[in-house]
């Protein structure tokens, strides 16, 4: 599966432009999978719950699982990569994540000039630019709300090799 980073400085918008391409993409007509990596500790599970007290019983893999939602905890004994954590996640036509600003995949920084002075990727790592103002980098640029122009960049470069 095809995986592209959205990488950028804190409050630059990543989660909103994120959103946006999901929305294009699925109007497209793709099915589309999310990693958000987060650098520290978190629980998605509620204190007291049923499933919570199962892990901190000590289960290895703490599973919620409804009609219409399945979630699961797992203890990990180190990070997982991303190759390993879209390795476990169903069959989609693309994974796009959220931060991983340093592992190996292709880019799109986030860039808005109010917020950040340089980038966080060096320019061969970039695969484009969604900026509020030109940068002089040799990567195709867009403007925060392009969503469509990213989803087209992203049907060339990356899901047109899946499906040829």
């Amino acid at each position: 599966m095809p995986v592209v980073s959205v990488v950028g400085r804190s409050k630059v918008g990543k989660t909103t432009f994120v959103e946006k391409l999901i929305r294009e993409l699925k109007r497209r007509g793709y099915s589309v999978g999310t990693i958000k990596h987060y650098q520290h500790e978190f629980e998605i599970d509620q204190p007291g719950k049923d499933s919570w007290r199962h892990a901190q019983a000590g289960s290895d893999a703490a599973v919620i699982a409804s009609p219409t939602k399945l979630a699961m905890v797992r203890s990990l004994e180190r990070e997982q990569t991303i190759d390993e954590i879209v390795a476990a996640m169903p069959e989609v036509n693309i994974v796009i994540t959220e931060g991983y600003k340093h592992e190996g995949k292709p880019k799109i920084e986030v860039f808005r000039s109010a917020v950040v002075s340089e980038l966080v990727s060096k320019p061969g790592e970039l695969l484009a630019l969604v900026t509020d103002e030109h940068l002089d980098v040799s990567v195709p640029q867009y403007d925060l709300d392009d969503a469509a122009g990213v989803a087209d960049l992203i049907e060339d470069e990356l899901l047109s090799r899946v499906q040829a």
